[in-house]
């Protein structure tokens, strides 16, 4: 995801107590609330420090009012909820699988096991191995190929029980992984069978935690667009496509090309250089900062932690953070992992393709069920629209 630069992370009582136009006492009972966090001023040992976010967050909410567009216009960009789940959510910076911590589950799950666990699955599945439907090209192009023939060819997800949309979720999986990587086999589980593709065994375990904590993240761009396709009634893998066509854009998925963009002109140019160039070109740092995770990304966090990034990718991360606060995001990290393993251009997108992929299931899964419509309004503001004659005149 798309950091922003130059975020104060802490500020003052004061400028906490001006930015939401109270008294100290109500600040306080913001925090007493658990809506502010607060620590101690590391300079200052008598003077506390608010999260500035927290306080935005406040700021925000409090000046949509109640008005119903308002309400509408929030929920649209990092606001209020609006859907309905019981696959994943984030509390406090923290990503849950059903109630469970992403972060443990990324110790020893393989992406069979969150799929069972994400699907709620009663037995394990089984991702295939497909016959690419191009056979070269650009890997993008063989991925969109293969999910349009599955789209084409799906039954209606509403004219299928549960059992047999896990199946066919299982079938999409195995065949998305196919259309990126070049797998030889049906035998072991998927990261292992990624992991020998591209000659990097010794490395299976790191590819497996990162398709683990990439399954799913609420209700993302790509899980909506596959929620609202699943809504009409059409196919998995029509839904399939949506997810990945809305994954493809540089705010989303794609965001793993500018970071290794970002990457290889540090390496070039050095780091203080090429942050500098980025931030006065008035770019956001690609791979820094996370609009729900204030306190960084846990993903990237728990990630990175499991292997020793190159040297310049590293010194990249540590001087970001000094000047700006920022911490890594799993883009970041995803791109880190793929420099580890040589993997071939366009890996770390792939990666996050499959591990996302699961996800995408989960949500069609679970809004086919509902039998629901997702078909918000639209809040014109175009030119004036002239007078409208009824229909008897």
């Amino acid at each position: 995801m798309i950091g922003i630069i130059n975020v104060k992370i802490w500020i003052t009582q004061e400028e906490a107590c001006e930015a939401l136009g109270v008294r100290k006492q109500t600040l306080y009972a913001y925090v007493s609330r658990g809506q502010i966090e607060v620590r101690w001023d590391p300079d200052h040992a008598s003077r506390k420090l608010y999260r500035e976010s927290d306080v935005a967050a406040l700021v925000k909410k409090r000046g949509l009012g109640r008005a119903h567009k308002s309400i509408a216009a929030s929920t649209m960009a990092w606001g209020e909820p609006i859907i309905d789940t019981r696959i994943s959510t984030i509390v406090r910076g923290q990503l849950f699988y059903r109630g469970k911590d992403v972060l443990g589950l990324a110790d020893h799950l393989s992406l069979e096991d969150v799929a069972q666990l994400l699907w709620d699955a009663a037995e394990l599945p089984r991702f295939p191995v497909f016959e690419p439907v191009l056979n070269s090209g650009p890997l993008r192009a063989r991925a969109y190929a293969a999910m349009g023939l599955a789209a084409a060819e799906g039954d209606a997800a509403r004219t299928l029980d549960v059992d047999s949309m896990i199946e066919e979720s299982a079938r999409l999986v195995g065949r998305l992984a196919s259309s990126f990587v070049a797998l030889a086999s049906d035998e072991g589980p998927l990261h292992w069978r990624i992991a020998r593709a591209w000659q990097c065994e010794p490395q299976a375990d790191l590819l497996r935690r990162a398709l683990v904590l990439l399954a799913d993240q609420e209700l993302t761009s790509s899980a909506f667009a596959a929620r609202v396709a699943a809504s009409t009634g059409a196919s998995l893998g029509a839904c399939a496509l949506a997810g990945l066509a809305t994954l493809s854009g540089p705010l989303h998925g794609d965001a793993t090309a500018r970071v290794q963009a970002l990457m290889d002109d540090a390496q070039q140019s050095g780091v203080e250089a090429t942050v500098e160039r980025w931030r006065l070109g008035g770019n956001a740092l690609p791979g820094f900062g996370h609009e729900l995770y204030p306190q960084g990304d846990p993903r990237a966090a728990n990630l990175l932690a499991a292997f020793e990034p190159a040297r310049r990718t590293r010194q990249l991360i540590d001087h970001v953070e000094r000047e700006t606060g920022l911490k890594p995001s799993i883009d970041i990290a995803l791109t880190a992992l793929a420099e580890l393993c040589h993997l071939p251009d366009g890996a770390a997108f792939s990666l996050f393709a499959i591990g996302r992929s699961v996800g995408w299931m989960a949500h069609s899964i679970e809004q086919s069920a509902t039998r629901s419509l997702l078909r918000p309004r639209a809040n014109y503001v175009g030119p004036a629209i002239g007078d409208i004659k009824n229909e008897a005149d």
